[in-house]
């Protein structure tokens, strides 16, 4: 799974990502995305191949290993804060979130093909698998030829097919000597530009070293941002001073305990358990 490497050598990039932020509204239990808001509304999967996708080339790093499963981790998280899964209850024995399993909340369909493939997969599955066990799972990333009916394929290519269809990508063909490749450059700067700032005013706000009390949605990106390894672009436009900060706050989030921060209250199970499967 991810580690907490990378996070000392600063890689400058030049982009540009100032901006107004992306208006997002998250509820402290359920949330749910209506057709007829005005704002276009990403999922954690899409905000995480903003943040890592290359803006003119359009496609993500072919090196970075990753991104495929970080983004499994934010499937289970968006399923959590839509109110579509949680985990076992722990009755009289308190168990690790690494032991508990994922269970349905509600079964019934988010509107997006990669939740809902999802969704279906943890409804189906007995018994019921870990939030770890998951995220290998619907990676491909087993030995069990019985259980790689789980795999979700080509989830890169169809996140980015769905920034198509909401106009933030574009579609083109590019060339590299022995292939071509659909690649998927960046169409609406500004929806990409949300998205990092949104990260840059999770870390450089006001830090009250709480997570309870920050927005679930920011804190999940930011997690899982690093478990992909594309946290660092979201921090290119920073300066020096600003950047060790950021980089100082997510150390601070790493150091923290999951199973703890999971037992507070208003914190989200699944997404604390995701958390300890990339850095417990």
């Amino acid at each position: 799974m991810a580690s907490r490497e990378g996070l000392v050598q600063r890689r400058i990039v030049t982009s540009d990502t100032q901006g107004p932020n992306v208006k997002q509204t998250v509820s402290d239990t359920e949330e749910e995305y209506s057709p007829h808001d005005k704002d276009v509304r990403l999922t954690l999967l899409e905000e995480v191949i903003l943040v890592g996708i290359k803006d003119k080339e359009g496609y993500t790093s072919f090196w970075n290993d990753n991104i495929s499963s970080g983004l499994r981790g934010a499937m289970l998280i968006e399923l959590a804060l839509r109110g579509r899964i949680t985990l076992d209850n722990t009755g009289m024995r308190k168990r690790s979130l690494l032991s508990r399993r994922v269970m349905i909340k509600s079964d019934a369909p988010c509107g997006d093909i990669l939740l809902d493939e999802a969704l279906r997969h943890v409804k189906e599955t007995d018994p019921p698998e870990t939030c770890q066990s998951w995220i290998e799972l619907l990676s491909g990333e087993t030995w069990n030829p019985l259980k790689l009916r789980y795999q979700i394929r080509n989830v890169r290519e169809r996140i980015a097919k769905n920034l198509v269809e909401k106009g933030i990508l574009t579609t083109e063909k590019q060339n590299f000597v022995v292939f071509d490749m659909t690649t998927h450059p960046l169409l609406d700067q500004s929806q990409k530009v949300g998205v990092i700032k949104k990260i840059q005013d999770t870390l450089l706000g006001r830090w009250i070293n709480d997570p309870q009390r920050m927005d679930k949605r920011a804190l999940a990106l930011v997690y899982l941002a690093q478990a992909s390894e594309v946290l660092e672009h979201a921090f290119s436009s920073l300066s020096d001073e600003d950047y060790d900060l950021a980089m100082k706050r997510v150390r601070e989030l790493l150091d923290l305990d999951p199973d703890v921060e999971a037992c507070k209250d208003g914190a989200d199970e699944v997404l604390w358990a995701v958390v300890a499967s990339f850095f417990k």
